[in-house]
């Protein structure tokens, strides 16, 4: 120990005897003084958050890691060890900060903060990650540079922040990559220019300032474009199209409500789907593979497709999810809050919301009575587990995801609420699951309302979960 602490303060000291350079020892202190309390940080977040997708998912992520490795640094661990600031007898006068510190040095502030930061971009965005990783190594080198920490120090407090964002995934998994696991399709045929394809677009899906159209007339430009009206629904487009056998394949620009409407049109005449992401949240699409309205034109003009899973309840297919009791409105509340403070955070806010207002329901699942206050049926089995799915590793695994959240557990409503705002829901008590290829439910409190892929479906008493025949998807697969 006394030697570390020899050689960190030799390295500080020869630091400080490096050659001076006003324009770097400027640049180095403005940087240093910018990176208090994180103001740097939340600069790079304010533009992030501009951003939809990765970038916004890891600008919420960098803050929350900093905030928290803040705190352990600045609460815990300085009082801890309760280090001394380094002597600054070293370091030239022109590098100093313009105030003196009278905080213990060990470890960094500002390296951990840093490194929290940047490392929480990086999981989400690693391109962005790894732009920024320069201008953290620099935070952290500034300390340095300026006197008021030890190379130690510094390398205490990086290896802190980026520890504590890693550690961030036990409780909001990072997004994979790569697509759920498929079928290869037998065949699609081959639509250059899209000719053969009939598409329905709905203009109301997706961001206010995008009409789908325009992409999809200039991408596939043979293709038969049907625009939804206030009259009209997907399904009732698509079908005539389908039953005229004018269409070789069926197409929809929508969110994930349209894509379900038309699966089952496709299912219904036995043709292939092609899937154009144009909604809010394109959950089927993402977990397909099919991230942009190019990356689908380009499979529909090769034949590259796929085959995935479809369920149904009570005859009426779903691609994603179905759903009976507080679910619907809880994951409604959760979507309108995740662009504001990350998923995970905006599942503990609507189940608070949502479970203080909910009713449970007395259901037969499979002849077993049970008390809930969801019943969420996943198409596959969903990950995370808990009450914040987000998306499947498979589309082709045959089951049907089963998980409910009981409510003749005591204290069970605020259970749900602290494991969803740890990530630990599936190890409440009152969390159940299963997963099997039907699923039989009966209501005991009078009829129900059941969604499914963000639709409302009709009101019942009894509802049949199964498995049914594959879905063909113009996909292009690299994986």
């Amino acid at each position: 120990m006394r030697s570390a602490r020899h050689w960190d303060a030799r390295l500080h000291s020869l630091v400080g005897g490096l050659p001076t350079s006003r324009a770097a020892d400027t640049w180095l202190r403005r940087l240093t003084t910018t990176a208090d309390h994180g103001k740097l940080w939340f600069v790079v977040a304010a533009l992030l958050l501009t951003r939809r997708g990765s970038l916004r998912r890891g600008a919420i992520r960098g803050l929350g890691s900093l905030a928290m490795s803040s705190s352990l640094v600045n609460a815990v661990l300085k009082r801890v060890f309760g280090r001394r600031r380094p002597d600054l007898g070293s370091h030239p006068v022109q590098r100093l900060l313009h105030r003196s510190l009278t905080t213990h040095s060990f470890p960094s502030g500002h390296s951990a903060s840093a490194a929290a930061f940047v490392t929480g971009v990086a999981l989400e965005a690693p391109v962005a990650g790894a732009a920024l990783a320069p201008v953290g190594l620099a935070v952290g080198y500034s300390r340095v540079h300026v006197g008021v920490h030890y190379p130690g120090d510094v390398v205490a407090g990086l290896a802190v922040g980026a520890a504590v964002a890693m550690g961030t995934r036990i409780w909001w998994r990072v997004r994979p990559t790569t697509p759920a696991r498929v079928r290869t399709a037998g065949s699609a045929p081959a639509l250059p220019d899209g000719e053969g394809l009939v598409i329905a677009v709905n203009p109301r899906s997706g961001p206010d300032d995008y009409d789908p159209a325009e992409d999809v007339g200039r991408l596939l430009p043979r293709a038969e474009v049907l625009e939804l009206r206030e009259d009209t629904t997907v399904g009732e487009l698509l079908a005539e199209a389908a039953a005229s056998g004018r269409a070789r394949a069926l197409g929809v620009a929508g969110g994930d409500g349209s894509v379900a409407a038309a699966a089952a049109v496709a299912l219904e005449h036995g043709l292939p789907l092609a899937v154009l992401p144009a909604g809010t949240l394109n959950h089927f699409a993402r977990d397909v593979g099919v991230h942009t309205v190019e990356h689908a034109a380009e499979a529909v003009a090769a034949g590259a497709a796929v085959e995935v899973d479809v369920a149904e309840v009570n005859g009426t297919p779903f691609l994603n999810t179905a759903s009976i009791g507080s679910y619907p409105e809880m994951v409604r509340r959760r979507d309108a809050l995740a662009g504001r403070m990350g998923k995970w955070a905006a599942m503990a806010v609507a189940a608070a919301r949502t479970l203080h207002h909910g009713t449970p329901v007395s259901l037969l699942l499979d002849d077993r009575p049970v008390l809930v206050w969801i019943l969420f049926v996943g198409n596959g089995r969903y990950t995370p587990r808990g009450l914040a799915p987000a998306w499947r590793p498979r589309l082709e695994d045959g089951l049907l995801d089963v998980q409910y959240l009981r409510a003749d557990v005591r204290f069970s409503r605020t259970r749900a609420v602290l494991g969803s705002l740890l990530g630990v829901s599936d190890h409440s008590s009152g969390y159940a699951e299963c997963q099997a290829q039907r699923v039989r439910v009966v209501s005991r409190s009078g009829p129900l309302q059941v969604a499914y892929d963000g639709e409302a479906g009709e009101r019942a008493t009894e509802f049949d979960f199964r498995k049914r025949s594959t879905l063909t998807v113009y996909c292009s697969r690299t994986d």
